[in-house]
């Protein structure tokens, strides 16, 4: 009997930056995809979604040439394959898990990570495969096979585990300290819009950014000051100019999270007013926070809670607020008061 898991992910600073190879903080948490798999006496592979009720069956004998967009069981054999890998022994598949759906705490990153896992872990002759490998993989049988937007942030953070500073430009990762005390994750019940908001931001923030470049050569995003962004504003199209200031001050809030992060005990209110300030960024600016969800986020805060915002790509999905013992349940209360689906405490896991 094979076992893999991987957890779901929490964006905390830096959503909507990773597209434009700016750094970002993220970190797992105790909710997982869960796989298990006995070897059969065939050539296939079997698998059981149990939180869905469906089941997919892959002929291990037959070439996909037609993998349908999304279809991340056959990408990532398919990337596998290409990394020299290969696959003929048939497996009954069960998975099944905790991590909301379609919610922003990427529950598919999970799915693909724990796959190619599982895949890994079939093999005879095991190689030496690193959690920066599987990462990469991940990124490669959801992202690039697809050639869909996004970046790395999902997939390297889950294959990694703990809380990480992710350097997207170079795909360096620096763990940060994860004793940041008790989370509330709140899932709002409204299905996010992934792809729709992140072409949107994606295109808005590289045009902007291509406009200041085209008439100052040297600029460099990513040693931009907080100056920068009027000095050069006259230089963007009204269109992007929320989106320049999103870039700008995203990026200087994800530095000084990393500071607070990276040094000694955490000042959890200074990290918390920081996430409140990336959060009004992320609803003002990007514009991904519908108003039933900025309600919701205001009455945590109202509540107790240090600090809310929204996880992912934004449209729907879940929220995350930094509470303390004394808040944490009344914080929970305040988001079901609020109409949410469901509210919960959660932790960060350790990258062990």
């Amino acid at each position: 009997m094979i076992k893999v898991s991987a957890p779901a992910r929490i964006c905390f600073f830096g959503d909507h930056q990773d597209y434009l190879e700016l750094p970002v903080i993220a970190g797992t948490i105790n909710r997982y995809i869960k796989i298990e798999g006995e070897r059969v006496n065939n050539n296939n592979l079997f698998i059981q979604l149990i939180d869905i009720d469906s089941v997919k069956v892959i002929d291990l004998n037959k070439k996909y040439n037609n993998i349908e967009s999304g279809d991340y069981f056959l990408s990532a054999l398919e990337v596998l394959k290409r990394a020299g890998f290969s696959f003929n022994q048939g497996y009954k598949i069960k998975i099944y898990g905790d991590i909301p759906i379609n919610a922003g705490i990427s529950s598919s990153s999970a799915l693909v990570v724990a796959w190619i896992r599982f895949l890994l872990e079939t093999q005879d002759q095991k190689k030496d495969v690193n959690d920066e490998q599987i990462g990469k993989w991940a990124y490669d049988a959801e992202s690039t096979f697809f050639n869909q937007p996004g970046g790395i942030m999902d997939q390297y953070t889950i294959a990694q585990k703990g809380l990480l500073y992710i350097d997207t430009l170079t795909t360096k990762t620096e763990r940060l300290n994860a004793d940041i005390g008790s989370l509330v994750i709140a899932e709002s019940g409204l299905s996010k819009q992934t792809l729709t908001v992140l072409q949107n931001a994606r295109a808005y923030g590289q045009s902007a950014i291509s406009a200041v470049k085209e008439k100052i050569p040297n600029f460099n995003v990513h040693e931009a000051i907080e100056s920068e962004y009027e000095e050069y504003l006259h230089l963007v199209p009204e269109v992007y100019r929320d989106h320049w200031y999103a870039t700008i001050f995203n990026h200087l809030l994800t530095q000084k999270a990393r500071k607070i992060l990276a040094n000694g005990p955490i000042d959890q209110e200074q990290l918390g007013s920081l996430m409140n300030a990336h959060q009004k960024i992320l609803q003002e600016r990007i514009q991904n926070t519908p108003a039933i969800m900025q309600k919701q986020l205001e009455e945590s805060l109202r509540a107790g809670a240090l600090g809310a915002k929204i996880i992912g790509s934004g449209g729907g999905g879940c929220m995350v607020a930094m509470v303390t013992p004394e808040t944490c349940k009344p914080v929970i209360r305040s988001f079901l008061k609020a109409g949410v689906k469901s509210a919960y405490e959660i932790k960060l896991t350790s990258h062990l």
